[in-house]
């Protein structure tokens, strides 16, 4: 399967609204003491899940402090519970268009950690326009994590404060809401087929791509030498290969993003959208290997805990492997569904909530 490339096309007609190109909406707000307590999403249609919302985001702390067997019980039953709402089907009508006309704003989100703190993390959330791919809004937050990390759970130590600023921009900015959201992990592709993009976008109720930087090994699938030598055949951007598990479902791609990457992305669906659609995307959204959303949601993250830990002047953009990092160091994403990927350099002095006029120029090297 050939993936066409996207970039370039623009949406007929329309322009993101006027408060993309406002200057910064204020300071960021230090969260102290209350962090771990979630408010609910509306949904993207503008309905009110108050109520159900509210308790799917307290799962995570409710289990905190409960014998390692029951929390494990507790959150199977949640992912059970939530996987029967996953849409994995087209349900917008740019979705559907070959060159996603309507598609004007595209989100990205991460959560990056302080090294040697299991704990103090960043929160983030970034809004790029489409197909420009220039970042129009920014949410960074240091947040204390208090779910343990369980391997296949990771939903539940991270989604809640990601929940949260999605829930702070549309009270705030609601006509720079993504439309779609770009997550660093697994959708379907995920040990009980519901990941971090599959839950992040059912508690958001927007359409979510999962888009793993490692093989998650579910299934049957393995990272062996016959998975290395269909990698080995993959020589153009955008070529691709299904990932078919034992049981004879397709649960997601293989995707080279870039030409000179020898390393390819792992696509699947998180909520909303189809295979098909999420790999036109996650293609389009690629200047580099890695999407752009979820590379300026790490880059911005990362650069936050340097700036509020107070580490004296961010790195230049694009110098980070040129450069020895000071402590305290941001470190890349925990552990998650999928081994820790490729580390990206820092590149942008980023302050949030904030909207912006013009992103940073991107860092002129493979992701």
């Amino acid at each position: 399967m050939r993936a066409g490339a996207l970039r370039g096309l623009r949406p007929p007609g329309g322009s993101v609204c006027e408060a993309r190109r406002a200057g910064p909406t204020g300071p960021t707000e230090r969260r102290h003491g209350n962090e771990g307590r979630t408010a609910p999403a509306r949904g993207a249609s503008g309905s009110d899940n108050t109520g159900r919302d509210a308790r799917d985001c307290a799962m995570a702390r409710e289990a905190v402090g409960r014998p390692a067997e029951e929390t494990f019980s507790l959150w199977k039953r949640e992912q059970a519970r939530l996987k029967a709402r996953v849409v994995d089907r087209d349900t917008e009508a740019w979705q559907r268009d070959p060159a996603f006309s309507g598609l004007q704003r595209v989100g990205g989100v991460d959560v990056s950690f302080v090294k040697g703190d299991s704990v103090s993390a960043c929160a983030s959330l970034v809004v790029l326009s489409y197909p420009e791919l220039e970042v129009v809004y920014e949410d960074c937050r240091m947040v204390s994590l208090t779910a343990p990390y369980v391997s296949g759970f990771l939903a539940f130590r991270e989604v809640p404060f990601l929940v949260d600023a999605v829930r702070r921009l549309r009270e705030k900015e609601p006509c720079l809401m993504p439309q779609v959201l770009l997550v660093d992990g697994n959708g379907v592709l995920h040990h009980r087929g519901f990941g971090v993009a599959c839950h992040l976008g059912v508690l958001t109720d927007l359409p979510c791509v999962g888009v793993a930087k490692k093989l998650l090994q579910v299934d049957g699938l393995e990272n062996n030498a016959q998975h290395k030598e269909k990698i080995q055949l993959l020589q153009a951007r955008g070529d691709s290969f299904p990932l078919m598990g034992g049981s004879g479902t397709i649960l997601g791609m293989a995707l080279k993003s870039h030409d000179h990457s020898t390393k390819p992305l792992y696509v699947s669906v998180g909520h909303k959208m189809s295979l098909e659609a999420a790999m036109r995307l996650t293609l389009g959204c690629c200047r580099f290997r890695i999407p752009e959303p979820v590379r300026q949601a790490d880059i911005r993250s990362r650069d936050y805990i340097r700036r509020t830990l107070g580490v004296p002047g961010p790195p230049a953009p694009g110098r980070e492997r040129n450069q020895k990092a000071q402590r305290p160091k941001a470190c890349r994403k925990e552990g998650s569904e999928e081994p820790a990927g490729e580390g990206r350099p820092p590149e942008a002095h980023s302050a949030g909530p904030r909207t912006h006029q013009k992103a940073p120029d991107p860092v002129a090297q493979e992701q």
